[in-house]
């Protein structure tokens, strides 16, 4: 049996709908002033100020888009000083972290957009091939986008020579100045650094999607660390399976599906940092998304003896030691406080082991701090200070270094007196009575 809630069922909140926006974003090109040829072919390259305009991205209507418009081309005719205004249609694909672009500006984001010339020419498209652009965009969030633009083209030498050519890059441009541009194939990438511990799982974003034109080819992870590098995935279209090492996954049925190209890390280890390389193919085009890895893990800090009897002409030494943290740089730190003392007092007279580091990476220290009879006070707190990249905030370890008692022969001389005195006192009390 269940009970009826009481009153008014609320509806549910409905979704937000969504609208078609303009995004401009202010780029760089780089690349070749004629022909936008690679300039890894040779020639030297070229930096220009450049616009992205995605026209008609689908965004959440949030209620903040009374002000957005629709961008405006400037009404001046381009030379070669100007900026080059891309106009990108993505009507055949989604770009993603849309939201994230159109409010950066807000939200106080930085975007680093540059666009450079794609190397592709098909099989006898002679003099007159289409121009292709690589839009790379970096987000200070950490988003990573790559956008494949295939840009205008003209079906023979002579249409070329009737058409208005860009005055930098010399390909047809349109009415307004602009190059016409259309989105074939974007990836993406929510991350491109991440912080995890040792023996963690870890997912890595890589996630892309096509235009109907384009086709899906393969994939492959990459991982490099101090100058070398092996795949840990690769998976062919049409091959039996992919190829994966035993700690990774990619699931090839969402790969497949929807392009999420994710790569899953299980039982994280000192040896997995490094930087990963997400390369998704078509059968034209390539683009890739570079994530870095760090393995980060605290100390463990313990110090001994936890609590210390002053003695008399005797040193004592406090042990603190730090085990089981990675990567190796490491601060440590011994301060000493008394009732008297406002403040803890730096200490300078420790000493240090060597770093040893253990099978699973990780690595350890010993501090040594000596405490001497003839300069300590008790009753006083000597605490080990610990700081790392993997703790939020310093560890404090202390020990407690006690007061004096009166032992041995000095509670017996002390006895001693304390008896003559009462029997010297008695006397005279009892010969005045």
């Amino acid at each position: 049996f269940f009970s009826l809630p009481k009153g008014p069922v609320k509806a549910p909140t409905p979704a937000p709908p969504f609208r078609r926006v303009d995004i401009a974003l202010g780029c760089s090109y780089v690349g070749e002033d004629v022909r936008g040829l690679l300039h890894a072919s040779g020639g030297s390259s070229s930096e220009h100020p450049a616009t992205l305009v995605l026209r008609g991205i689908s965004v959440r209507d949030d209620g903040n888009l009374d002000d957005v418009t629709e961008y405006k081309v400037p009404q001046k005719n381009p030379d070669s000083s100007s900026p080059i205004v891309f106009e990108a249609s993505a009507q055949s694909v989604s770009i993603p972290h849309a939201e994230s672009m159109l409010h950066a500006d807000c939200d106080g984001e930085e975007v680093n957009c540059e666009i450079s010339p794609y190397s592709f020419q098909r099989p006898g498209e002679g003099p007159c091939h289409t121009s292709w652009f690589m839009a790379t965009l970096q987000l200070s969030s950490g988003i990573s986008i790559a956008l494949v633009l295939r840009g205008p083209h003209c079906s023979s030498w002579e249409e070329e020579h009737d058409a208005t050519l860009h005055p930098k890059l010399r390909i047809p441009m349109s009415k307004e100045g602009t190059l016409l541009t259309t989105v074939e194939f974007q990836s993406s990438s929510c991350n491109t650094s991440l912080h995890t511990h040792l023996g963690s799982s870890v997912t890595l974003d890589c996630r892309f999607a096509l235009a109907p034109s384009s086709s899906f080819s393969s994939l492959e992870w990459r991982r490099q660390h101090q100058g070398s590098g092996h795949s840990l995935f690769w998976y062919q279209v049409g091959s039996t399976g992919p190829a994966a090492e035993p700690k990774v996954h990619v699931d090839v049925v969402e790969l497949l599906g929807s392009g999420d190209a994710s790569l899953s890390l299980q039982g994280v280890s000192v040896g997995d940092e490094g930087t990963y390389i997400c390369l998704v193919s078509t059968s034209l085009h390539q683009a890739q998304h570079i994530i870095q890895l760090h393995v980060a893990e605290p100390p463990r800090v313990r110090v001994i003896p936890a609590v210390v009897s002053f003695e008399r002409d005797v040193t004592t030494t406090l042990t603190c030691s730090i085990a089981g943290y990675y990567p190796l740089d490491v601060s440590v730190s011994w301060t000493q406080k008394t009732p008297e003392d406002d403040a803890e007092i730096p200490l300078s007279n420790a000493r240090f082991s060597s770093h040893r580091q253990s099978q699973d990476g990780t690595y350890s220290i010993t501090s040594y701090l000596s405490i001497s009879s003839a300069t300590a006070r008790a009753p006083a707190t000597y605490s080990c200070h610990v700081s790392h990249v993997a703790l939020a905030e310093p560890i404090s370890v202390s020990a407690h270094l006690k007061a004096p008692e009166q032992t041995g022969s000095e509670g017996l001389v002390g006895g001693f007196i304390a008896t003559v005195i009462f029997i010297v006192v008695l006397f005279i009390v009892l010969r005045r009575k």
